[in-house]
C-alpha cells in the first residue's frame, strides 16, 4: 500500500501558502517533509491501522496535551513511543482547517527541534 498522494499535495499546498522553505523525500514507503534539514511531518502507512497517518513532530510540551485527543496516537515504530512525535488519524486531518492546525503546530516547534546527526559515509 502506497501513501495517499493527494494527502501529500495538501501538505505541500499548506507549506507553499505559508512560504515555507521545505523539501520532501520518500522514506520507508511514506513521505517526509523537511524544514531546515529537520523532520517537520510526514505521511506514514500504518499496517496495524490500515491507512495513511499524519506523522507530526510537535515537541514534548504539546505532546501530552494533543495525545489526549481521540484522533492522536503515540508514534511507536519500535513498540516504544517517541516523545514529541504523534500520529494523527485521517479523522483528525480530513478537514482543511484540521490539517492546517497540525502543520502549524509542527511549524511552531520546528525552530526548537534539533536536527538529526548526519551519518558519515565510509570511504
Amino acid at each position: 500500500m502506497a501513501y495517499d498522494t493527494y494527502f501529500g499535495e495538501r501538505i505541500t499546498n499548506i507549506l507553499t501558502e505559508r512560504k515555507v522553505d521545505f523539501f520532501s523525500k520518500n522514506m520507508m514507503g511514506g513521505l517526509l517533509f523537511m524544514v531546515d534539514n529537520k523532520m517537520l511531518c510526514g505521511i506514514h502507512i500504518d499496517k496495524r491501522y490500515g491507512d495513511s497517518l499524519l506523522m507530526a513532530r510537535i515537541g514534548e510540551e504539546a505532546y501530552q496535551q494533543e495525545l489526549k485527543k481521540e484522533v492522536c496516537l503515540p508514534m511507536d515504530f519500535t513498540g516504544r513511543p517517541m516523545r514529541g512525535y504523534i500520529f494523527v488519524t485521517p479523522e483528525g486531518w480530513d478537514k482543511e482547517e484540521d490539517l492546517t492546525y497540525w502543520i502549524d503546530l509542527c511549524l511552531a516547534f520546528n525552530p526548537l527541534a534539533k536536527a538529526s546527526k548526519s551519518k558519515k559515509k565510509k570511504a
